[in-house]
C-alpha cells in the first residue's frame, strides 16, 4: 500500500494506472474507518484492477457549532487497517494543500440540498460537492464507492456527476449496521455505552415503520407519530427530524402508495446520528 499527501503525486499515480487500462475504484472516507467503510473497499477491490481510498476530514461540511474539532480522528490505526485490505493507495492530503489561502469556489447542488440535513446543517452538502469533486478530479477514479447511510449526500453527488457531466461511475452500497441494527458511523465511538444502547432506537424506529407498512398503514404522518414515540422513549435523545420523501426529491410525502424514503437525523447526547430505510412498494 503506497501512501500518497501530495497532490501532484496522487493525480501522477492515477494518470500512469489508467496509461495501463487498469480501472480505478475510490472510497472517500474521514476515517475512524469502520465494517461500513471496508464493505465498500471490499466491493471496489472486487469490482476493480486497482483501489484508492482518502482519509481527509473536511472543515467545510462543518458549520462553526459543529463537531469538526472533536470528530474522531486515528490515522495510524487506519492505517493498519487499510495494510491489510489490500488496496492500492492511501490519499492522506493536506488541509493546506486542498484548501490554500484565498480559496473561494465551491459547488451547490440546488433543490435536493434543501431538505433533510440541509435543512439543519445549511452549509454541509456545499462542502461535501465541493471536496467529493476535488477528490474525484485529483484521484481520476473510474467507479467511486458511497454508502447509503447517507442517502441524501448519494443522491446530491450523483446529481452533481450528471449535471457536471462527469466521467465517473457513483455505486451506492447497502448500510451496514452492528448486530443489534445499529448503522456503522465514525461518530458512534463518541457515544457512551448508555447512549449507544438509546441509538439502537433509530434502527428500531425504521424497523417498526416498515412493518405498519407491510400491515397496511398508508399514512405518513402515523407512520412520523409512531417513530417519534419508539425514539422518544429512549434517553438523551432529541429528533433534528423525520421524514417520509420521495428517494430522489426528498419532498414529503403525505401517502405511501409506492417506495419512500424514511430518513432520521437525531442527537443521542452530543452526538448527532442518521439512519434511513426505503420502504413501501418498489
Amino acid at each position: 500500500m503506497k501512501v500518497i499527501t501530495p497532490i501532484e503525486d496522487m493525480k501522477k499515480w492515477s494518470r500512469l494506472t489508467r496509461s495501463r487500462d487498469k480501472t480505478i475504484g475510490f472510497v472517500a472516507t474521514m476515517g475512524c474507518l469502520h465494517e461500513g467503510h471496508l464493505s465498500l473497499i471490499k466491493t471496489s477491490i472486487a469490482k476493480c484492477d486497482t483501489t484508492v481510498v482518502s482519509i481527509f476530514v473536511n472543515p467545510t461540511q462543518f458549520s462553526p457549532n459543529e463537531d469538526f474539532d472533536s470528530y474522531p480522528r486515528c490515522i495510524e490505526s487506519d492505517k493498519q487497517i487499510l495494510q491489510t485490505t489490500g488496496i492500492d493507495v492511501l490519499f492522506n492530503p493536506n488541509q493546506k494543500d486542498l484548501y490554500p489561502e484565498k480559496f473561494q469556489t465551491f459547488v451547490t447542488v440546488e433543490d435536493k440540498t434543501n431538505y433533510l440535513c440541509g435543512t439543519s446543517r445549511p452549509r454541509f452538502f456545499r462542502g461535501v460537492t465541493t471536496i467529493v469533486l476535488k477528490l474525484i478530479n485529483i484521484t481520476n477514479p473510474h467507479i467511486a464507492y458511497f454508502g447509503e447511510k447517507d442517502w441524501q449526500q448519494l443522491e446530491v453527488i450523483r446529481t452533481m456527476v450528471h449535471d457536471l457531466n462527469m466521467d465517473v461511475s457513483i455505486v451506492g452500497k447497502p448500510i451496514v449496521r452492528d448486530r443489534d441494527g445499529l448503522a456503522m458511523s465514525s461518530r458512534n465511538c463518541n457515544l457512551s455505552k448508555l447512549e449507544k444502547n438509546s441509538a439502537r432506537a433509530l434502527s428500531q424506529a425504521l424497523e417498526s415503520a416498515q412493518a405498519l407498512v407491510i400491515q397496511g398503514e398508508r399514512s405518513a404522518e402515523n407512520i412520523r407519530t409512531e417513530i417519534r414515540k419508539t425514539i422518544e422513549q429512549k434517553q438523551g435523545t432529541k429528533i433534528d427530524y423525520i421524514s417520509v420523501c420521495d428517494p430522489e426529491s426528498f419532498t414529503e410525502q403525505t401517502e405511501i402508495n409506492s417506495k419512500v424514503l424514511v430518513a432520521l437525523a437525531v442527537r443521542v447526547g452530543s452526538t448527532r446520528l442518521i439512519d434511513n430505510r426505503i420502504i413501501g412498494k418498489i
